[in-house]
C-alpha cells in the first residue's frame, strides 16, 4: 500500500494524494455523520483521496493510510512524525506546537517581512529561518515547478530500518560504562535521569568513571611495645 503512495507522477510533482490533501476543507461537519457528536472532519485517507473524514468514518477505512490534520492559528498543520513516513519534507520549515513538531499544509503570506529578516519563503514571502526555503508543503510543491532538483520522493537512508516505527523525536537513553568493584569488569547500565540537562532534552556530557590504580599497601611486621 505504501509503495503506490510514495511513487511520484510522471512530472515528479508529488504523490497523487498530495494535491487533493492540500485542497481539502477540514474542520467542517461530516456530511454523513453530522448529527453525531464529534463529527468534525479532521482526518484524511491517503488511499481514497476523497473528502475529509470524521472519527465515525474510519470504520470504512480500515487498513488504509489515514493521517490527522490539526489547527494552529486558523491554519491546517500535520505532524512531522506522520507525513514524513510518506514524503520528503526537506526545505520546509518545521515548528513545535504542543510539544509536537509540525509543518503547515498551505502558504501563509505576510504583508511584509519582519524587521531584520534575511530569509523568506520562495513562494509566498513568509519569514523563515535561514536553513529553510518554504513555509509549507504547498509552497514546496509550487517551488518544484521552478527547481527540478526538488522532490517529495523518499530516499533510502543508511540504517533506516532501525528507525521504522519510531515516531519519537526524543534521543534514546544513553548508556555509560561503570566498573564493578567485585570483579573489576565493565558493564553497561542506563544513565540516571538526572544526567539529562533540562534545556531542550539534550544530553549533558557524562562524568567519566573514577578508576583508582593504587594498590593496597602491605602491612609491615608488627612491633611489640617496649617493656616498662
Amino acid at each position: 500500500m505504501v509503495g503506490p503512495m510514495i511513487r511520484m507522477g510522471e512530472d515528479d510533482t508529488g504523490p497523487p494524494w498530495l494535491r487533493p490533501l492540500l485542497r481539502t476543507s477540514f474542520f467542517v461537519p461530516c456530511q454523513v455523520h453530522g448529527d453525531s457528536n464529534k463529527s468534525e472532519c479532521n482526518m484524511y485517507c491517503l488511499d481514497c483521496r476523497g473528502n475529509a473524514l470524521c472519527s465515525y468514518c474510519l470504520t470504512d477505512h480500515k487498513d488504509h493510510h489515514v493521517v490527522q490534520i490539526r489547527r494552529s492559528s486558523y491554519h491546517n498543520v500535520i505532524r512531522v512524525s506522520e507525513v514524513s513516513k510518506f514524503i520528503d519534507i526537506s526545505c520546509v520549515q518545521t515548528y513545535i506546537i504542543n510539544s509536537a513538531k509540525i509543518v503547515f499544509l498551505n502558504e501563509r503570506p505576510q504583508p511584509r517581512p519582519g524587521k531584520g529578516v534575511t530569509n523568506t519563503c520562495e513562494i509566498c514571502g513568509r519569514s523563515l529561518l535561514d536553513s529553510f526555503r518554504f513555509c509549507s508543503l504547498g509552497c514546496k510543491l509550487g517551488g518544484m515547478q521552478q527547481d527540478p532538483e526538488l522532490t517529495f520522493t523518499l530516499r533510502a537512508r543508511p540504517n533506516r530500518e532501525w528507525l521504522v516505527g519510531s515516531e519519537s523525536d526524543e534521543p534514546s537513553t544513553p548508556r555509560k560504562i561503570r566498573r564493578t568493584s567485585a570483579f573489576n569488569h565493565s558493564v553497561e547500565v542506563p544513565r540516571a535521569p538526572s544526567e539529562f540537562n533540562s534545556a531542550g532534552g539534550g544530553i549533558s556530557p557524562g562524568t567519566p568513571p573514577i578508576i583508582s590504580y593504587r594498590t593496597s599497601r602491605r602491612k609491615g611486621i608488627p612491633h611489640r611495645a617496649p617493656p616498662f
